[in-house]
């Protein structure tokens, strides 16, 4: 029942009344423009999804610090070579001795193969039999990139196979092999991975709310807000300011899809609020904003501030993403505060459509601005009740779960792995090994200067995984020569003179074929091996390779993990001690936060092990689900302290807490379906650290929803009371200890 007062009179009178300060030709005016000037923005960016690959690049070694020796070797090596071409390894094998008609039809399409097919250079190597007679191999340098090398690996092969002769077999592996085979993997990203999104999205929307036209309204933002960032990121890639990889591509779409449509629920669920109690839209649109706009933007610049700590990556991949995400979620919040509100105001009660909520304030009233019943009301009762046992229990549940990231081996994985599924490069590589050495086509390349080039030969033949050792030199037919403890060996009938080492700026060439594939585990022994004992032997000396960049980006993520990781956590921290004006809370929110963390790593860790059997995991897979899960995870302890604390100033701390847990446990909960929903569709892209993401990011933002965000904190905040606000006002008030049956709800 309404109470009769002059107070509640006034109160009613004035959600009744409209905004008199605000013509009504301005009201129309206003949204209409907003929502003008972002469908232009999107009208202007959405041709763009298709021309992300004129601007990125998967090239390992482009985002390895500059201070790596991989990095400095990949900078000086165009000074041996005439171009910068990735090479391929063509393996052309059969199950019995190649004859030698196979060896001659095969060598003409593998010489032919530069005027076949754009994007082959013209120093295609002679076709090399094997000693057993079963394989021979070529290298063939690609000159394309990006996209235009996925299609140049794709003509080698298909020129090759469509000239092999029957019950031979053609596989193209090698540096350019695999690269082809990560940007075929990538090529879903715009079209099915945007889609699955999309539609997760919409089936969660339309469960939740039942609605046709709210779903497309909060879509509409979400999709506009990726198209402005698309568009920024684009332009800044092109202008060489920004570094744009499939993976940088696959996580923006996935985070500004996720956080825009929480911050758009966020939104609907104030709006709601205020259609309840308002006749006059626009004044409900306004006093939603209001409600909404101080947990959006801290949501918001949390989520940015965590990943601006990336910037302090030694690997540009890391330094790169954390620009590329933070203009993703900047136009997130933007989408959510100005077009969301814009189109929901022009429709009115009719976007909630069938179930447009009523004005019905003498309902709200006696509610007291909180439902009486439903599961969150008998959620809220039980904490009440049980607050102690519970959020004891759950951190011992959680800190059980936390045991299993001990089975996590995050040290890297094989080039060979970062593929899921098919992979005609691994084929190719693993035949390649079964006849050749299997690090042929992607040596260990060594500077060194021209004097000590014997010594550091000699220390390279020492080293028990280097099968050959070679020098760069032009005048060789086959642009090497080969250098054994004797010094170059000549090639041609005897009297042949040794050909000369191509010398640049002082130093030579050399290139170590490794017994082992280059991206296994034995290689990258060898290669620290070769490090070691070079250094010592060849002051100077640089070593560097596929190998190597291996060994430098798992080094330099591992760098980046140890450092990050503690700053996320402090600036988070201070974040939210300005936010909710304590110390207390904060601490509590960022140690749930993590121990949720540490629960969703040890059971993914678990599942990579003993369910899905992956080969290991980058040393970039915990960090960035750190970056997500810990940014995003306090969203929505932001989302549920920032109403707690409206709440106890009003009514006191543990009321405050059960009246928060139960006004935003429903678009809370509906948030963090939709955000485990979008990242869980990375996993469309055969990629494993994107599966592997997907697994933690997802499973980590359900169990920080139902688990941490609706019992653990509750509960302790319930239990520890008003000192939860220490050192502020709100943690000396009175009377909050004689406040709790009065104001708490009961099932």
């Amino acid at each position: 029942m309404t109470r009769n007062t002059p107070d509640a009179a006034r109160d009613q009178r004035r959600r009744r009344s409209p905004h008199s300060s605000v013509p009504a030709w301005l009201r129309i005016l206003l949204p209409a423009a907003l929502i003008l000037v972002w469908f232009a923005v999107a009208g202007v960016g959405g041709p763009y999804f298709g021309r992300v690959s004129e601007v990125s690049s998967n090239e390992q070694s482009a985002y390895l610090p500059s201070s790596a020796e991989a990095t400095e070797v990949q900078s000086m090596l165009s000074g041996f070579r005439d171009s910068d071409a990735i090479p391929a390894v063509v393996v052309v094998s059969s199950d019995d001795v190649l004859t030698q008609d196979d060896l001659d039809r095969m060598s003409d399409a593998v010489s032919a193969l530069p005027d076949d097919v754009d994007g082959v250079g013209s120093d295609v190597s002679p076709l090399i039999p094997s000693e057993n007679g079963k394989a021979a191999q070529a290298f063939v340098p690609i000159t394309a990139e990006s996209g235009g090398l996925r299609a140049a690996v794709a003509g080698v092969d298909a020129a090759l196979r469509s000239a092999a002769p029957q019950g031979v077999e053609v596989h193209v592996t090698g540096p350019a092999g695999f690269t082809a085979d990560l940007v075929n993997g990538f090529t879903g990203i715009d079209g099915l991975l945007l889609g699955v999104a999309l539609l997760a999205v919409l089936i969660i929307l339309v469960i939740v709310y039942r609605s046709f036209l709210l779903p497309i309204a909060v879509l509409t933002t979400s999709v506009f807000a990726l198209t402005a960032a698309l568009l920024t990121v684009w332009w800044l890639a092109k202008a060489g300011l920004l570094l744009l990889s499939g993976q940088t591509q696959g996580i923006l779409f996935i985070l500004v899809i996720g956080a825009a449509t929480d911050y758009s629920l966020l939104y609907v669920s104030r709006f709601r609020e205020q259609l309840r109690v308002n006749t006059d839209t626009w004044v409900a649109a306004m006093r939603a904003i209001r409600g909404s706009v101080e947990p959006i933007v801290a949501s918001g610049c949390t989520v940015i501030a965590g990943l601006l700590c990336l910037l302090l990556s030694d690997l540009k991949s890391n330094s790169a993403l954390g620009p590329v995400a933070s203009i993703g979620i900047v136009f997130a919040m933007l989408a959510a505060l100005t077009l969301l509100p814009a189109i929901l105001f022009l429709f009115g009660r009719a976007a909630f459509w069938p179930r447009r909520p009523l004005y019905e304030p003498d309902l709200v009233q006696a509610e007291d601005g909180m439902p009486s019943r439903g599961p969150w009301a008998w959620l809220a009762g039980w904490i009440r009740r049980r607050h102690r046992p519970i959020w004891i229990i759950t951190a011992l549940v959680l800190a059980a779960g936390v045991l299993g990231a001990t089975q996590l081996d995050a040290s890297g994985v094989p080039q060979s792995d970062l593929v899921l599924g098919s992979s005609e490069a691994r084929d190719g590589q693993q035949i390649l090994g079964e006849h050749f050495p299997a690090g042929s086509g992607s040596p260990a390349y060594v500077i060194v200067p021209q004097d000590e080039m014997q010594d550091a030969a000699d220390a390279l033949l020492a080293e028990d995984g280097v099968e050959s050792v070679s020098v760069v030199a032009a005048d060789s037919p086959s642009g090497s020569a080969q250098v054994t403890t004797d010094g170059i060996t000549a090639f041609g009938p005897p009297g042949t003179p040794a050909p000369d080492p191509t010398v640049s700026d002082g130093n030579v060439l050399l290139q170590a074929t490794l017994t082992d594939a280059a991206d296994s585990d034995a290689a990258e022994q060898t290669v620290r091996g070769i490090r070691t004992d070079l250094h010592q032997a060849v002051p100077g000396a640089l070593v560097g390779g596929v190998t190597a960049t291996a060994i430098d980006t798992n080094d330099a993520s591992i760098h980046d993990r140890t450092l990050i990781i503690p700053l996320v956590l402090v600036v988070i921290l201070v974040i939210l001690m300005i936010l909710l004006r304590a110390i207390v809370a904060p601490i509590l929110l960022v140690l749930t936060t993590v121990l949720s963390f540490g629960t969703a790593l040890g059971v993914a860790a678990l599942f990579f092990t003993h369910v899905f059997d992956f080969p290991g995991a980058d040393p970039a897979v915990p960090l960035y689900s750190f970056v997500f899960l810990v940014a995003l995870g306090i969203d929505y302890n932001i989302f549920l302290m920032t109403r707690v604390r409206e709440e106890s100033v009003l009514h006191g701390t543990r009321p405050g807490i059960l009246r928060g847990l139960v006004i935003t446990g429903g678009v809370i909960t509906s948030a963090g379906l939709v955000l485990a929903a979008t990242f869980a569709a990375l996993s469309v892209i055969p990629i494993l650290f994107l599966v592997q993401i997907a697994f933690i990011v997802a499973f980590g933002v359900l169990l920080d929803t139902f688990i941490v965000r609706s019992l653990l904190v509750p509960a302790l905040s319930y239990d520890i009371g008003r000192a939860s606000w220490w050192p502020s006002k709100l943690s000396r008030r009175a009377g909050d200890a004689t406040e709790d049956e009065s104001h708490a709800p009961h099932p």
